[in-house]
């Protein structure tokens, strides 16, 4: 069995709450990051698509009534349409291929995030379990660390006050052996 020179078992236990501290701080980020991601994927694939595919429609509705008002003035009094309905025509065909581009882009990102997010998302569910797993296990380990060595410490000074109580007392400076006197 190999030796450990612990010189601080107070070293020990503040590494633990250091530890404890690191996961109460860490849990809380590394979920709403996840949240977060959740989110965005909700946002790009109902939001944001919903919202261009109404707006397409609505803008459709204005192209083709600018349509309507410009074919309605060439019709109507057989004249040439004014260059306002030619640029409100110009300008609604413009808004409804940009909203046309959006909803592509949006739709393209919807399918780009999972293969782009997923990987990243893999790393953060490690780190999650580690979290939820390892780190817990190992604050319980440093615990009872730190409990074996308070225990070793604890019979190590009764151990070492006992066997000086076992000693015999450390010798005096005793008299003088002189030999009996004799009577003269």
């Amino acid at each position: 069995m190999s030796e450990a020179h612990v010189t601080s078992v107070d070293a020990i236990e503040s590494f633990r709450s250091s530890l404890i501290s690191y996961l109460g701080k860490t849990r809380p980020l590394l979920d709403d990051a996840c949240d977060e991601v959740f989110r965005l994927r909700e946002w790009i694939e109902r939001d944001r698509r919903l919202h261009w595919e109404n707006e397409i429609k609505r803008r459709r509705k204005l192209f083709e009534a600018a349509e309507q008002a410009l074919f309605s003035a060439r019709l109507g009094t057989l004249r040439e349409a004014t260059g306002g309905e030619h640029a409100a025509v110009m300008r609604a065909r413009r808004a409804l291929n940009e909203a046309e581009e959006k909803l592509r882009m949006v739709k393209k990102w919807a399918l780009d995030f999972d293969n782009r997010v997923q990987p990243l998302v893999k790393e953060l569910d490690s780190l999650r379990t580690m979290l939820a797993n390892d780190l817990p296990r190992a604050v319980l380990m440093l615990a009872q660390i730190v409990k074996t060595l308070d225990a070793y410490a604890g019979v190590q000074s009764s151990a070492s006050l006992s066997i000086e109580n076992e000693r015999p007392e450390s010798p005096t400076v005793a008299e003088p052996l002189t030999a009996p006197k004799e009577n003269a």
